[in-house]
């Protein structure tokens, strides 16, 4: 089985550093490098969070820093209750041995998928900056790519930061509307399925006993996500899986279940950043709307620590 290229997007929170995890212990994936942006946290902390989360697995793969705002806003409050201080929950981090790339992400990401014709799944779990740049720059490369993978929007339910937006997308609203007419193969990842996908805190004290030091350090992390989530939803017992869903997408589709629609990102209003649905437009999108959660979250499970 040859491995499938991947460049993974990221604003490494939580969910974020899982996903990471997933994608580099998953041998069906060829991870080519990480890209980061704002979202989560800042950009200098999502690439220093994804080279710290790289070093605790002992991979070497590039990192390339990314957006720093989104396209036509600007971006002052971070969500620092939801993954922490620094976006690594309750872990503790020193400064990583490596640097990032000296290569932007929009110019790694262009450069890998003109490499590789054809090959190259891009995987976008934060805002849709770096990809909607990619594209402006170059608008050949919406037909090169195998396909794109993001974990953003709610079309059939509620957002998460407005009754109709969603997070990522909500971080950038003009980027994701440029990404979504572009052309792109794009399969989304919304609300619809993740809210499903329930990682529970006993799984997660499983790795604190179970798998050592770094077992312990990704039980330190997502304790403070599982916190967060408690506080939302009384008695839930765990944390929603949103970005390793969009790995597990990659690595066996059969996860989800997939319609294809048209979708449009709102750019202004009281509806701001919602993806809607057109019905009866030109199907630019494969969107999931059901997910085999427990053969997924076993699959995660058996990977990721």
């Amino acid at each position: 089985m040859t491995a499938k290229p991947i460049i993974l997007d990221v604003d490494t929170g939580v969910d974020d550093a899982l996903a990471i995890a997933y994608a580099i212990r998953s041998p069906e994936l060829d991870v080519l490098g990480l890209t980061t942006t704002f979202g989560n946290i800042t950009v200098k902390e999502a690439t220093r969070n994804s080279l710290i989360v790289l070093e605790k697995l002992g991979s070497d793969v590039p990192v390339a820093s990314g957006a720093e705002q989104p396209l036509r806003r600007v971006k002052t409050d971070y969500p620092r209750h939801i993954h922490g201080e620094h976006g690594l929950g309750g872990a503790e981090w020193v400064e990583p041995k490596r640097k990032p790339l000296p290569t932007p992400a929009v110019d790694f990401i262009i450069e890998q998928v003109r490499a590789r014709e054809g090959q190259v799944t891009l995987v976008f779990v934060g805002p849709l900056t770096n990809l909607a740049l990619a594209v402006q720059k170059d608008p050949g490369i919406a037909g090169l790519v195998d396909q794109v993978v993001i974990m953003g929007g709610a079309v059939r339910r509620r957002g998460n930061v407005t009754p109709y937006a969603e997070a990522n997308i909500y971080s950038d609203p003009e980027a994701a509307d440029i990404v979504f007419r572009s052309g792109l193969p794009i399969t989304l990842v919304g609300l619809d399925v993740t809210m499903r996908t329930l990682l529970p805190s006993s799984r997660v004290q499983v790795w604190r006993e179970r798998s050592g030091e770094l077992g312990r350090y990704f039980a330190d992390m997502t304790d403070f996500y599982i916190d967060f989530y408690e506080k939302g939803y009384p008695g839930i017992g765990g944390c929603a899986l949103h970005d390793p869903l969009a790995i597990g997408v990659v690595i066996d589709p059969s996860f989800v279940t997939l319609e294809r629609m048209r979708i449009v990102v709102d750019t202004e209003g009281e509806t701001l950043a919602r993806t809607a649905e057109q019905p009866g437009g030109e199907p630019n999108v494969s969107v999931c709307v059901d997910v085999q959660e427990e053969r997924f979250l076993e699959h995660f499970l058996s990977r990721v620590i």
